[in-house]
């Protein structure tokens, strides 16, 4: 779980996000990899995003099949067709890979990220931070005389949007998952 302290007045957006992902042709692509669960399987696959220069957006990590000792990778990543064609072909060279799925272009697919949020404020800033979070269904997950913390399931963009809100109210820091897909069913 990644986390972000905020500072007040702080820009929203990554030190990463230096382009605009829609200029120069570049797509946003969630990639999933089924690895062997053994140990420097990830560090291969993220040596092989930085060997190159390719940025990962967000990367989540977890075994999904005990018996197996197998491991999901999902990735987003942002890059031209062609580099995204590369990575997909460079991951499936490297031994350990099972599979590469590219969940962008193989059909309609589920993300969902969770997040936790703390926000510290009094008075009026508090009953705003509660009616904004029962209308973005977060839950409130501790609370105390100076600050909730909110937890919340979304897309990356409705856990943005949230964010930008809370911001003004007093959102002092945040840590996120990153994101986890699936393919829908037929």
């Amino acid at each position: 779980m990644s986390a972000l302290k905020i500072k007040k007045g702080t820009s929203k957006h990554s030190a990463y996000d230096l382009r605009d992902p829609h200029a120069e042709g570049l797509e946003r692509h969630t990639l999933t990899v089924v690895v062997d669960n053994e140990a420097g399987v990830l560090a291969r696959v993220i040596g092989l995003f930085s060997g190159r220069g390719y940025n990962i957006e967000s990367l989540t990590v977890a075994e999904t099949d005990h018996e197996g000792h197998l491991s999901r990778i999902t990735v987003v990543t942002i890059g031209t067709p062609s580099v995204i064609e590369q990575i997909k072909a460079q991951l499936g060279r490297i031994v350990p890979v099972h599979e590469v799925h590219d969940l962008t272009v193989e059909g309609p697919s589920v993300e969902r990220e969770l997040a936790l949020f703390k926000v510290e404020g009094e008075g009026n800033d508090r009953i705003e931070a509660l009616r904004l979070a029962e209308i973005f269904r977060a839950n409130v997950v501790d609370s105390t005389l100076a600050s909730f913390v909110f937890e919340m399931t979304g897309t990356s963009e409705k856990i943005d949007a949230f964010a930008d809100l809370m911001r003004p109210i007093g959102l002092v820091e945040m840590a996120r998952t990153g994101v986890a897909a699936l393919s829908r069913g037929a």
